[in-house]
């Protein structure tokens, strides 16, 4: 499957991502890992744990890439099972990451609003994001998608010598109704 254009953004594709991406998705990860608080993990990525992670998403809960009409990479995004008990097979949660040098260039939309699509086109009935407190641009980014915040977990990470909060966000997806429904104007709007 050729990877989507996104409209008002014809430079980036988003596209599943595969093995050759490993190193890729790895340099950008593990540059949060070290100098930011938006990933609680604490050691960055060995190659063959990265590898790991993508071998893990696939199918319903995949992962995908924003790439420059270069083909270089320069965000990912991710679908997870929100828990592993069996009743919440119906939820998932999504990640984004962004290169930092393509920060505010809509790259995180493009991202979002694609891992939406595919959660409503595999069936899910949520999508909830888990994003720690005080990270406005992606706060801001989910609420522009429909998201609505379900709570705050208090003081549940420390990272850098300081207490994290996490805010729990959540977007129900129902056929012909919200952004489900609406998505292509939807990502038309965000994205020109």
């Amino acid at each position: 499957m050729p990877p989507k254009r996104a409209p008002g953004a014809s430079a980036l594709a988003v596209r599943l991502a595969t093995d050759a991406d490993a190193d890729a998705i790895r340099a950008i990860y593990n540059r949060e890992v070290v100098g930011s608080t938006v990933t609680f993990d604490l050691v960055p990525r060995e190659r063959d744990e990265q590898v790991a992670w993508l071998a893990a998403h696939d199918g319903a809960h995949p992962a995908t890439v924003a790439t420059t009409a270069g083909g270089e990479v320069v965000g990912f995004g991710s679908l997870s099972p929100w828990r592993d008990r069996p009743a919440y097979s119906t939820s998932v949660e999504d990640s984004v990451y962004v290169r930092d040098d393509q920060r505010g260039q809509g790259v995180g939309r493009v991202l979002l609003v694609d891992l939406v699509e595919r959660a409503t086109a595999h069936g899910f009935h949520a999508v909830f994001a888990r994003v720690v407190g005080g990270h406005e641009a992606s706060i801001a980014l989910h609420v522009k998608l429909g998201f609505e915040v379900a709570g705050v977990e208090r003081e549940v990470g420390r990272k850098f010598g300081r207490w994290l909060d996490v805010v729990v966000m959540e977007r129900i997806l129902s056929e012909g109704s919200g952004l489900a429904a609406d998505l292509p104007s939807a990502r038309t709007r965000l994205l020109t």
